[in-house]
């Protein structure tokens, strides 16, 4: 068993308070969970700041290369949103044995 995290740091566009930031955060989460909805998604960091959001992805899988495979695509997914900037992705893979 592989437990894949993607952690995904944004630059939002034009946002000038937290409830714009909601408006532009919450529809990339619910996109990437209908595309994935066997992952969990959410806002994980940089809560305060209203143009920089952090968003982390979990994925189970029975391979490395799956867990992998999956992560790829939602980071894709998300950095094909012409309303934000992706600034970094972070992937860890970790297996029963860690």
């Amino acid at each position: 068993m592989y437990v894949g995290a993607l952690t995904l740091d944004l630059l939002l566009g034009d946002v000038h308070s937290l409830k714009q930031k909601r408006a532009v955060v919450r529809p990339i989460i619910a996109e990437v969970h209908k595309h994935f909805p066997a992952v969990a998604v959410a806002e994980t960091g940089n809560n305060d700041l209203h143009r920089r959001a952090e968003i982390g992805v979990a994925v189970v899988a029975a391979t490395a290369a799956n867990a992998k495979r999956v992560l790829d695509q939602c980071e894709r997914l998300v950095a094909g949103r012409p309303e934000i900037e992706l600034l970094s992705a972070r992937q860890r893979l970790f297996n029963d044995e860690d």
